[in-house]
């Protein structure tokens, strides 16, 4: 018997690991399949995988597999491209200050601060547990690209120059961490150099135990981006009105909508109908 050839998987950085069905099972029971449903998905991939195939090409797999269950599949994006289609100003920013508000920070907008040798613009300023938070948030128009050493090295001065701006008695803010929070993941020395400093970080699954898309994914913070199909024109008329997440858009009614957007009613509704379905979605399947 001959034995079958292991195939390789292509990531979007164009290096190569193994195919491995587990991957695939996990990703459809993150998106809401049944252990069943997960189980049949990943092995009709398997048979139709071949060696260089490329990740997105089977996550664009996965979807349209689980599209023949729940329709609503076909109308959503993929969360780590959708969170890269946010304006970086203010739309993620803001979007960032729900996620931290989300899971237990008093997040206010980001304001100058002076330090003791200039003064400084931050993104937010967050408070949990007796801890002051200076917040950089860096966004990716690039899903795939890194957050890197400068990032966090550039945050590190400017906490410095804000405490000693406090001590001089500049501002009465008295700030004891820092924390940068981005749409992609880190780069090696960005997380070698936060954790030697004692800087915060969320991204792309990290850190490993909590990254941004398990806080998302656990209170369903969709971004309206998530919504595949809809225009540019119509994103910026919901996130110009404050509305940056799905749970923010099924709120209002589809009159609200269409009074504050100028959004037409039919797309509204469609709009509002796919949001609930995808808060609401719960994938339920026969297959034994």
């Amino acid at each position: 018997m001959l034995k079958k050839m292991r195939l390789y998987v292509v990531k979007a950085d164009g290096s190569k690991q193994p195919f491995d069905k587990r991957k695939i099972m996990r990703t459809c029971i993150k998106l809401g399949a049944n252990p069943s449903l997960a189980k049949k998905i990943a092995n009709i991939i398997e048979e139709e995988a071949y060696d260089g195939i490329e990740t997105r090409e089977i996550l664009q797999k996965i979807y349209d597999e689980l599209g023949k269950y729940d329709p609503i599949f076909k109308f959503q994006m993929d969360l780590r491209e959708s969170l890269s289609l946010l304006k970086p100003k203010p739309d993620f920013e803001q979007y960032i200050r729900i996620i931290l508000s989300e899971i237990g920070f008093k997040v206010i907008h980001g304001q100058i601060i002076k330090g003791k040798c200039v003064d400084h613009e931050v993104d937010a300023i967050a408070f949990k547990d007796n801890r002051i938070y200076i917040v950089e948030v860096k966004h990716h128009y690039n899903h795939h690209a890194l957050t890197g050493l400068d990032a966090v090295r550039i945050l590190w001065a400017v906490y410095e120059d804000v405490k000693e701006g406090y001590r001089l008695g500049l501002h009465d803010l008295n700030v004891n961490g820092a924390m940068v929070v981005s749409n992609t993941k880190f780069s090696h020395h960005a997380v070698k150099y936060a954790k030697c400093k004692g800087i915060a970080y969320l991204g792309w699954k990290m850190p490993i135990e909590g990254g941004i898309e398990k806080i998302i994914e656990e209170r369903k913070l969709y971004p309206v981006t998530y919504l595949k199909g809809l225009s540019r024109n119509i994103i910026d008329k919901l996130t110009a009105n404050k509305i940056i997440t799905l749970k923010e858009l099924i709120q209002y009614s589809p009159a609200e909508i269409q009074k504050i957007t100028s959004i037409p009613r039919r797309e509204v509704l469609s709009i509002i109908n796919k949001a609930k379905a995808i808060i609401e979605r719960k994938i339920t399947s026969n297959y034994m």
